[in-house]
């Protein structure tokens, strides 16, 4: 049996993900083609808010989870998030729990989706109004031991490419094997203060295992995340902010 814990919504966000008040849910499953038109697509996801919603069950294989994205759909507005309440929405979608997370912001640029390009939208409602979301992933978590243990990576079978653009400052951790950890996702939940502006000065805050560092640079040359062919390694550090290993 697993214990499943709030923080469990960490560990196997996109990025690739906190319930406030009671309320009813109800949701609208339809298809949709998950990139929008390019008049509405931005240059750069860079820093756009999103949150997520998090349908959990347990299988014969392990621990399961349905992702929802609210990104490009709308900016999570903070009243309808606040109103979102995951015990009704678990109720209604007839799962044994739904996490919510966020509000997170994107670090990378672009995202390249690479499986059949359709995803599922779902609308949650909740006290406040309804929440437009997208399905874009569902994520086997394959070590359920490691589920909400800061610095713990997870395997996170996305089938995309996450590239961050020359001339981005990002924000890199190095554990004690020299294997390199990219942010690709800053959050607000253990910090609600917490902006970009503040993420080169973390190191100072975190509480690294033994012979890890962080750093701050200005990439030269794109960096990209491809995770195709294997899974993306995924974990977070103590404020949840998400990283993903830097292929070699």
């Amino acid at each position: 049996m697993f214990v499943i814990r709030r923080s469990a919504v960490a560990v196997i966000s996109l990025s690739l993900l906190a319930s406030c008040s009671s309320s009813t849910s109800s949701s609208e499953g339809t298809t949709a083609d998950s990139t929008p038109p390019a008049s509405e697509a931005p240059v750069s996801m860079r820093g756009l808010r999103y949150c997520e919603v998090l349908l959990l069950n347990l299988t014969e294989a392990g621990l399961r989870a349905e992702v929802y994205n609210t990104y490009p759909l709308n900016d999570c507005l903070d009243d309808v998030w606040r109103g979102l309440d995951g015990g009704a929405i678990a109720q209604t979608e007839a799962v044994p729990f739904a996490l919510l997370n966020g509000p997170r912001f994107w670090l990378m640029d672009t995202v390249e989706r690479l499986d059949d390009g359709s995803v599922i939208k779902k609308t949650f409602s909740g006290s406040a109004g309804d929440m437009d979301m997208n399905r874009y992933a569902v994520v086997a978590i394959g070590t359920p031991d490691t589920i909400g243990k800061a610095y713990s990576p997870q395997k996170v079978d996305r089938k995309s490419r996450f590239s961050f653009l020359a001339g981005s400052e990002i924000y890199v951790l190095t554990d004690s094997n020299g294997q390199r950890y990219v942010m690709q996702s800053w959050s607000q939940q253990r910090d609600p203060a917490l902006i970009e502006g503040d993420l080169a000065g973390l190191g100072s805050r975190l509480d690294l295992p033994e012979g890890w560092t962080f750093g701050v640079e200005t990439l030269e040359n794109d960096l990209v995340i491809d995770s195709t062919d294997a899974p993306a390694q995924v974990f977070q550090d103590e404020l949840m902010n998400t990283y993903s290993l830097v292929p070699a």
